[in-house]
């Protein structure tokens, strides 16, 4: 066999190795491909000898991947995902490309959803896929071009273009308020505090902006805004919340303000695009259309 052919084994070897280093069996792989036992077995056998190195460990009850499997694994994965990719966009005659997006849970659905018939309109060509994700996250594994990103401008080898800064105010529910006797930001410290685990000092932040101490004690911990809303209308609690995420609450009197000012919080929400996708024509098509979308909503922003 020469160099080139022994470096580039078949697609189907590939997917019973990556489907058996997932499940960690070979039965369990031959049911997800509908294939036999045995010629799972077969393609495992096919690239073992081909590479001239053992890719699993295996004895009467158990398969694993051995030190070598593991690391090919990893490749395997990546280049699968790629392939499969690149075969939707061709299927999908998806002449000007893909753009694939990381957004966050609430806000993704409540302000940026909206919006994007708009873009699909405008673009028909691009296909945006959607990922969620909190946090930062290595671009090149993840496989994504872009992400809405809410914190600092300081993600590593990547451009980050401010959307919008956002404030925050004390929320909770008509009910919750009206049995209790509260009247200033001051009597807020005494009632349950709902937290972000995702801003763990945005309380903290907020009594500071009135003047005052923060309070010590535990609180509920949720990791969406989506929660937070829901726990708040429910009466459990207060919740420091972004105006933009809950105007429909607000409207509907679902959430009411508690007592003390609103506070422009100091993370904000930004477009990041790693710098090796910074000429990918999607990635510079959505961004200009979503500034363009900012720019037409001048009351939302608090800059």
């Amino acid at each position: 066999m020469n160099v080139q052919r022994r470096l580039l084994p078949n697609t189907a070897a590939l997917a019973a190795f990556e489907a058996v280093a997932r499940l960690g069996s070979f039965t369990a792989a031959a049911r997800e491909l509908d294939l036999t036992q045995g010629a799972i077995s077969r393609q495992i056998g096919l690239l073992e000898e081909q590479f001239g190195r053992r890719l699993f460990e295996r004895d009467s009850r158990n398969v694993r991947l051995s030190t070598a499997g593991e690391i090919y694994a990893e490749a395997v994965r990546s280049a699968l995902g790629q392939l499969r990719d690149a075969a939707l966009g061709l299927m999908s005659n998806r002449h000007s490309g893909v753009l694939n997006l990381a957004i966050l849970p609430t806000f993704g659905t409540r302000w940026l959803m909206p919006l994007i018939p708009d873009f699909v309109a405008r673009h028909p060509d691009i296909t945006i896929n959607f990922a969620t994700r909190i946090g930062r996250f290595d671009f090149a594994r993840e496989r994504l071009d872009a992400a809405i990103h809410h914190g600092m401008p300081d993600w590593p080898d990547a451009d980050c273009t401010l959307l919008m800064r956002e404030t925050v105010m004390p929320v909770a529910s008509p009910e919750f308020l009206a049995n209790r006797a509260i009247a200033t930001p001051a009597d807020i410290s005494r009632l349950p505090l709902l937290h972000m685990a995702t801003r763990p000092g945005a309380w903290s932040e907020w009594f500071e902006h009135q003047g005052l101490e923060a309070p010590t004690g535990p609180g509920m911990q949720f990791e969406q805004f989506g929660t937070v809303a829901q726990a708040c209308m429910a009466g459990l609690g207060v919740a420091l919340l972004p105006e933009i995420l809950i105007a429909g609450e607000l409207q509907r009197r679902q959430l009411v303000p508690a007592p003390g000012t609103p506070m422009q919080s100091r993370s904000a929400y930004y477009l990041v695009v790693p710098h090796d996708k910074r000429g990918h024509p999607p990635v510079a098509s959505f961004r200009d259309w979503l500034l363009g979308q900012i720019g037409k909503e001048p009351a939302v922003l608090a800059w």
